[in-house]
């Protein structure tokens, strides 16, 4: 069973099948993942909510004989939509518990609640870094078209960081996992030193790391600070959000680090040449890339505030504002 080309469903140790469902942009797919158990199943981040995942959903459930209603449990890393987005969808047809950080859930309501702000609260950051309007007036409608691939949203029950819950008959240690999304947890079973990693360490691809409207927190600083704690578990085998499961898990945290290293040394050795904005900034960085992709240009937009917010705390660089809009210079 193939999706773009790629085999859909996958058996690893430890019943565990890899399902990877389709995502209307770049990543291609993201990884949810079947954990069986004598009960059923528990669902690891079930995808976004869109006829391509459910056709990929019906095909893996029929070709592998499972029954919807066998999934008990719906367990999500984190609230980004293609990982949050069929829970609800799951949860009506399996009255499925779905286990989620209280942070996340709130971060959530914030994208989609019903009292919703977010897409006005980043128009407003992003103004300020000298955003043209024609690109600030894509941010709230494109941020209002995830509304219908989360929905309907569900009924959560909350977890936390230093909790243990059994998956697939381990026990698996919860782990506080921030910088790339508010309230992200990791899974490690210290029996099988197995880790379910969220988007906090990916194989091939870097995790973006966004600021957050209104937050004072250094999201840079807790993704790094997070990954030197998660290096010290002893890992085998890693099941990420994206691309294949992994065993390099030390060294690909050692690569990740030293990537922002050196972003962060080319943007102040950038600065130190002539001022930027936050947005001559990301163009600079990403250029071709983000051009007209208003879905690229956001990622790319807050990853390159986390980096000059992150250089301006670490007193590598300074911020001016003028006339409303804030310039970055060494």
């Amino acid at each position: 069973m193939t999706e773009q080309g790629l085999t859909t469903a996958v058996w690893w140790p430890g019943e565990i099948m890899q399902v990877k469902v389709p995502l209307p942009f770049s990543l291609k797919w993201v990884n949810s993942y079947l954990v069986k158990d004598e009960k059923g199943y528990t669902l690891i981040d079930p995808g976004l909510h869109t006829s391509e995942a459910l056709d990929t959903w019906t095909a893996v459930l029929t070709n592998h004989h499972i029954e919807v209603d066998r999934i008990h449990t719906i367990l999500l890393t984190h609230q980004h939509p293609d990982h949050y987005g069929l829970a609800g969808w799951f949860q009506e047809r399996t009255g499925a518990l779905v286990l989620l950080s209280r942070q996340s859930y709130a971060y959530a309501q914030r994208l989609w609640g019903e009292n919703r702000s977010f897409g006005s609260d980043l128009t407003s950051l992003y103004a300020q870094h000298d955003t043209p309007k024609s690109v600030l007036d894509q941010i709230d409608p494109h941020l209002e078209s995830f509304v219908e691939k989360v929905s309907p949203q569900p009924t959560v029950t909350f977890i936390e960081a230093g909790q243990t819950l059994m998956i697939g008959g381990y026990g698996y240690q919860s782990i506080a996992a921030p910088g790339h999304a508010r309230g992200q947890l990791c899974f490690y079973s210290p029996e099988r030193r197995w880790m379910f990693c969220g988007d906090q360490v990916l194989p091939n691809i870097t995790p973006n790391i966004s600021v957050v409207p209104g937050e004072e927190e250094d999201p840079l600083q807790q993704f790094l600070d997070s990954l030197r704690q998660l290096r010290l578990y002893n890992v085998e085998l890693a099941f990420p959000g994206h691309r294949d499961p992994f065993s390099n898990f030390e060294t690909r945290i050692n690569e990740i680090i030293e990537h922002h290293d050196r972003r962060l040394d080319a943007m102040q050795k950038l600065l130190e040449e002539k001022a930027y904005t936050g947005f001559e900034m990301c163009e600079k960085l990403f250029g071709a890339r983000i051009a007209g992709n208003i879905h690229q240009f956001r990622f790319a937009m807050s990853e390159t505030l986390a980096h000059l917010f992150h250089l301006e705390r670490l007193d590598r660089i300074t911020a001016e504002k003028q006339a409303g809009i804030m310039t970055y210079r060494t």
